[in-house]
């Protein structure tokens, strides 16, 4: 199998970023900068997006994880390691931090930011979203994935602070580094549909930090102050103005509280 798309930056402890759905490496840049003199950034094109090819027999999360493992391990090495993860992107990594894939060991530190263990609203679970939105999410992907995605990114800024500038951010890294392609966009949604990872929490003992936006209007910082405390070593903050992307709209402040996360034993 292909090794997925991967890029490298910066010096220090190995901190692997899984970012969300649509969107590419390029949606790091701004942190990356903020980061890279202390830390390493490993940055993935998740499967099927940006230059990573897609393979529809690896759409199931813990396949996708596999595939991301085999494809940074050897930069990461029997090096101490942190894993941040972004919307999608967070409920791999923690898929990734309840059964480490491959030779990996436990992740050192575990960042999780617009983070849930569920997606979709159920009877005890009164934090997710209507699987009616992700239904119509999915039938709008079928008549135009372009638009469908560009209005989703236009969902991502709601209620931000510097909601116009992130929203171009969003939009560059898609100009500069490619689009998702269309089975991998219909395979995240169906992935975010029917994932639950609850019952896997409990065994997540890798100490995490949990972030959410106050004005988040695609996952609830409910979901996520949740997630935190049903993982045994977590910690929740809230980026006061910001939406569904605060590292973008509130760089310095996201990039200090993982700075001093990621380097606390």
């Amino acid at each position: 199998m292909s090794e997925l798309y991967v890029e490298v930056r910066g010096s220090g402890a190995p901190l692997v970023l899984l970012h969300g759905w649509g969107l590419n490496v390029r949606v790091w840049d701004t942190l990356g900068a903020a980061l890279e003199e202390r830390f390493r950034l490993i940055a993935v094109d998740l499967p099927g997006h940006g230059h990573s090819p897609w393979r529809s027999e690896c759409a199931a999360a813990r396949e996708q994880v596999r595939w991301i493992a085999r494809s940074v391990e050897a930069l990461i090495g029997a090096t101490p390691y942190g894993l941040l993860g972004w919307s999608l992107g967070s409920e791999l990594a923690l898929a990734w931090a309840a059964h480490p894939p491959g030779g990996l060991a436990r992740p050192a530190h575990l960042v999780l930011i617009a983070a849930t263990p569920r997606f979709t609203a159920a009877p005890d679970w009164p934090h997710g979203k209507p699987e009616a939105q992700l239904l119509r999410l999915a039938a709008g992907l079928r008549q135009d994935y372009r638009r469908t995605v560009s209005e989703f990114l236009e969902l991502q800024v709601r209620g931000s602070a510097a909601g116009q500038a992130v929203l171009e951010q969003m939009r560059a890294a898609l100009f500069a580094h490619g689009d998702a392609q269309p089975e991998a966009l219909a395979a995240g949604l169906e992935l975010l549909r029917t994932l639950d990872l609850r019952s896997e929490l409990a065994a997540i003992a890798t100490p995490a930090l949990a972030i959410a936006g106050q004005y988040d209007r695609v996952l609830l910082p409910a979901a996520t102050r949740a997630l935190a405390a049903a993982l045994p070593h977590a910690r929740y903050a809230e980026i006061r103005r910001a939406a569904h992307a605060p590292f973008l709209s509130h760089t310095p402040e996201v990039a200090d509280l993982l700075a001093e996360f990621l380097s606390s034993p």
